[in-house]
């Protein structure tokens, strides 16, 4: 079916959107509070910030079955971990090396499709996911060797991104039956939740923070939240879900340059082979694997 037509040129909220995620894990770095804190405030200021624009699809939520309920709360916690595991990653590798692996999710959410959905893909969509993980190998190979600490971060991005894999399959099931802001609005309140209760049983203090924290906070709901990942849900309606995949690859190359220019960051040349790999075979996979829905 061909995608309605855009208000505006899908170009320029494509483009936006492209250069908002690239600011979450600079971001992360500017906070010194713990990231469960961040992905709290991250959560709950971007659904303080929704609730004025649907008040029509809030009254949706009296339909939903409980089954679906119980696949939304388990959505929200899917969420909350990648969250606190990804944002937890950049204290303890590189802000190229994080972004790197995290883009691997949509070969993942394939695997996680066939086996939860018997989605089947091609010989050449998989071959592209094997040139993306051996960019992944690539990239890991090199942390081993700058210490143990870069290789529990990879570690602690790769495990985010398998619980922000979960979430996808989940919504994917979900938004068939409700709709997106209701989807997201519902989710991203129990990650809130999830993440307060988190602080409470850790101990961490959520409140008492400096101004510069609460800035932080709320940047972290406006631009790689709203500007950035809500686009892309709201671009849904006019373009394909591949360009959307494809645009997504932007956050590891914006971020690995604006960590270049913030935080004196510079690549290795692990990270250059392993990073070019990963996109590649992403590109690869995408174009393959549309292909065989055609």
């Amino acid at each position: 079916m061909k995608p309605a037509s855009s208000p505006i040129a899908p170009w320029i909220p494509l483009l936006a959107g492209m250069i908002a995620i690239s600011f979450a894990p600079i971001l992360v770095r500017s906070s010194d509070a713990p990231v469960s804190v961040q992905g709290m405030y991250r959560m709950l200021f971007t659904l303080v910030l929704m609730l004025p624009f649907g008040a029509k699809s809030i009254r949706e939520a009296r339909a939903v079955s409980r089954k679906d309920w119980l696949l939304l709360i388990a959505a929200g916690f899917f969420l909350a971990l990648h969250f606190l595991l990804w944002m937890a990653s950049l204290n303890y590798t590189s802000i190229a090396s994080s972004t790197i692996i995290l883009a691997l999710e949509p070969v993942f959410v394939m695997i996680g499709a066939y086996f939860a959905f018997r989605e089947k893909t091609n010989l050449l969509a998989v071959i592209g996911m094997g040139i993306a993980l051996s960019g992944v190998i690539v990239v890991s190979s090199g942390d081993t060797g700058i210490s143990r600490d870069a290789l529990f971060g990879d570690f602690l991005s790769f495990a985010g991104m398998l619980a922000v894999v979960a979430n996808m399959l989940i919504a994917k099931r979900l938004l068939t039956r409700i709709s997106s802001y209701l989807y997201s609005l519902v989710v991203f309140g129990v990650a809130s939740l999830f993440f307060a209760l988190y602080n409470v049983a850790e101990g961490i203090a959520m409140v008492g923070y400096p101004a510069k924290e609460w800035g932080v906070f709320l940047l972290l709901a406006i631009v790689p939240t709203v500007f950035g990942h809500l686009i892309f849900n709201w671009l849904l309606q006019y373009v394909k879900a591949t360009t959307i995949s494809i645009a997504v690859l932007a956050e590891p190359v914006g971020a690995s340059l604006l960590g270049m220019m913030l935080f004196s960051e510079m690549v290795t040349l692990f990270q250059y082979v392993g990073g070019a790999l990963v996109i590649a075979g992403l590109i690869f996979y995408l174009r393959y694997e549309r292909r065989s829905h055609e």
